[in-house]
């Protein structure tokens, strides 16, 4: 149990997210106008769903803790201050559309993600993807579930067989050793949706994921639900994952001997164990 939250309080997220996928996402699900979408930065792109989502969502969370404060995504494109408060008291992360670019395409996967953190480090997440209804989500010390069901990671395999590599924001040395790596890791691409790819490492349909980018929304949620199911989230220099370090750099697996494989992939082209 955290220290802010009654499990009551926490059970009362889920009906929060299902309301707001059900009213706002599904029913915009590959009926958006040209004019619903549009380009917040470079190559980063926001809907109108996405804004309303998020508003409905932190006004929800708000009320189920008292003087906690909402970070959501869209607020922080408007307000990039508002990204400090991450670490102060009781926050929640929210990511209204995980996958927007997905949305505007309409295709699958999209996620609607929130996180709750005390003094900077998760302590629950949620992970509902609106088209199949499937929740994932997680306490600390209590466990990693999809709907009702307690997860753990696949069985690891003895070497390092595939891994998610988000090439857009990676340095070109390392972008280069990646590509020109002679070891037998097959790079995929991953789904654009940090919400089903870390689930997909649990599963066992990818051995890791690296991320150079690493934006508190999109990737708290995942890492507590990883670590969780079994599984091994830290940064390139091993140290701890915390949501409010704005620094570069995020290696998951789903296990810690598959985890060092992976940073010795990273690090030099060679997966050997």
């Amino acid at each position: 149990m955290t220290k802010s939250a009654h499990p009551a309080t926490l059970r009362s997220v889920e009906p929060i997210l299902r309301h707001a996928a059900d009213t706002l996402i599904v029913p915009r699900w590959q009926r958006l106008q040209q004019a619903d979408a549009t380009e917040k930065s470079p190559g980063e792109w926001v809907t109108v769903v996405d804004r309303e989502v998020e508003e409905v969502v932190s006004a929800g969370l708000r009320q189920l803790i008292p003087g906690s404060v909402v970070v959501g995504e869209e607020q922080c494109a408007a307000e990039p201050q508002l990204i400090e408060r991450v670490g102060d008291g009781i926050a929640w992360l929210v990511d209204p559309l995980d996958g927007t670019g997905n949305f505007i395409a309409g295709r699958p996967p999209i996620s609607l993600m929130v996180a709750l953190l005390e003094g900077g480090e998760t302590v629950a997440a949620w992970m509902l993807d609106p088209l199949t209804g499937t929740m994932h989500r997680a306490e600390r010390n209590g466990g990693a579930w999809r709907d009702g069901e307690r997860i753990a990671v696949a069985p690891e395999p003895a070497v390092l067989r595939r891994g998610i590599v988000k090439t857009r924001f990676l340095p070109e040395a390392l972008k280069a050793r990646i590509a020109s790596s002679t070891a037998a890791v097959e790079v995929q691409a991953g789904s654009n949706c940090a919400g089903a790819d870390y689930p997909d490492i649990a599963r066992g349909d990818s051995d890791f994921a690296l991320y150079w980018r690493v934006l508190p929304w999109d990737h708290a949620p995942g890492a507590l639900f990883l670590r969780e199911a079994g599984g091994h989230v830290a940064r390139l220099d091993g140290g701890a994952y915390r949501p409010g370090e704005q620094r570069e750099g995020l290696l998951a697996a789903r296990s810690r001997a598959l985890w060092e494989q992976a940073r010795e992939f990273v690090a030099t082209g060679d997966a050997a164990s």
